[in-house]
């Protein structure tokens, strides 16, 4: 059978081949044909998805005017602040991005956790981070796509190093954070020259620059700009080497990030162990929000010395949070969990806080933790300022957009209906 390549070659020359013949006001008419096969056969074409996280990248960064490559790609196409799951931290929010899920059903419910069975998970503990067990309460896209006969890549996102449900992307890398976000794309763009068999339709790019500035000089720094800038330009990098290959006409970028960021002090810290004995404590982790366990046989003793409001923070039990942060049901989730007030810490004295920086984890109501939506390319339409966009929301346009059956989650697809809707 003929593809749509072969076919648009085909037609094209013929189209030349009697503009040869006839001439004159004819060839006008036999090109405007040849220029329709093209665009047919590009429509007809399937979608290259890559879907790029810049972690930390706060909503409010795109109206700096440092951001040349995201802001044209927002022009002229869909976007909006997007609100994040809760706790607004990085592993659980980028899982909730690909699975749809928010962290209470996921099961990836902070970037350090403690299980049951498994025992402790954190970000540099490579034996958890691989191990499929943690992960596998949730289907990340990737897995739904390669079980749909779709081929993957991922260039770094949490969850694509291990087998979810003994599934893994085709492409994919151990996570490098000393690689330049320039290799970063270049690598992927790799994977885009492979064969048509071979080249993955879904892909993920992660940058995590703009939220290590973020945190080690707070949002408003010239480290933070330097890092916008920085990454923006690996943006249009990105969108370069997708025109030089022909794809920009078929591919959709959709650029999120987690979770935004927010300037610390340590003049703005309180100390859970100022109402309770230390050792009646089991810190899991702390900052913006704390999870927290009693000591065994100190329940009582922690719950009568933390739950409820007290100056900068407040605690609850876990049956107790409150519904709108949907958390308190996963076995992850510890038995007391404190939420600090904008902009203060909440932990224990073991851990004091030392200089000013940025961090994460607080409210996701508040503006400043809310992340960046941009949807640009094929079908999305432009300049379309859109509204109520929710991280649970990604997953069913990823869906919609591969043209794949995704397991149902939290979001609603209607919610990102506008993105495509002209």
């Amino acid at each position: 059978m003929a593809t749509p390549s072969m076919l648009r070659n085909l037609l094209l020359g013929s189209a030349m081949g009697l503009g040869l013949l006839v001439g004159g006001c004819a060839t006008g008419t036999v090109q405007s044909q040849g220029t329709a096969v093209v665009a047919r056969a590009q429509a007809e074409q399937p979608t290259t998805v890559i879907l790029v996280s810049i972690d930390g990248f706060r909503a409010e960064y795109l109206n700096r005017g440092i951001t040349p490559n995201l802001s044209r790609l927002a022009a002229e196409g869909a976007s909006g602040a997007m609100k994040p799951s809760f706790p607004t931290v990085t592993f659980p929010n980028h899982y909730t991005l690909v699975t749809g899920l928010h962290p209470d059903h996921h099961g990836i419910v902070g970037n350090n956790m403690r299980d049951a069975e498994l025992g402790s998970f954190s970000l540099g503990n490579r034996a958890a981070v691989t191990d499929r067990r943690w992960w596998d309460d949730g289907e990340p896209i990737w897995v739904t796509a390669e079980k749909q006969g779709i081929v993957t890549g991922t260039m770094f996102w949490p969850g694509s190093e291990a087998d979810v449900r003994g599934v893994r992307p085709t492409h994919w890398a151990v996570f490098d954070q000393s690689m330049p976000g320039d290799v970063r794309v270049d690598r992927l763009l790799e994977w885009l020259d492979l064969p048509q068999e071979q080249r993955p339709r879904l892909n993920t790019l992660y940058f995590d620059l703009v939220d290590t500035m973020g945190h080690r000089h707070g949002p408003d720094s010239a480290e933070v700009t330097e890092a916008i800038v920085s990454t923006d330009a690996s943006i249009g990098r990105l969108m370069e080497g997708l025109k030089a290959r022909g794809l920009d006409k078929n591919a959709v970028v959709l650029v999120v990030s987690d979770h935004g960021m927010a300037a610390t002090s340590p003049d703005r810290v309180s100390y859970l162990d100022e109402r309770v004995a230390a050792d009646a404590l089991n810190v899991v982790y702390s900052g913006p929000v704390a999870f927290v366990n009693a000591a065994p046989g100190r329940d009582a003793e922690v719950a009568s010395a933390i739950v409820g409001k007290h100056d900068h923070y407040e605690c609850w039990r876990k049956a107790d949070i409150p519904a709108r942060f949907a958390l308190g049901t996963h076995r992850r989730v510890t038995d007391f969990v404190c939420l600090a007030e904008n902009g203060w810490l909440v932990g224990t004295s073991d851990r004091r806080m030392t200089r000013p920086g940025g961090a994460h984890g607080y409210d996701n109501e508040w503006s400043d933790m809310h992340a960046i939506f941009i949807a640009h390319g094929k079908g999305v339409a432009a300049g379309r300022q859109l509204q109520n966009i929710d991280s649970v929301d990604v997953q069913p346009l990823l869906g919609r957009l591969l043209g794949i059956e995704v397991p149902k989650g939290d979001g609603n697809a209607a919610d990102t209906l506008p993105v495509t809707q002209n």
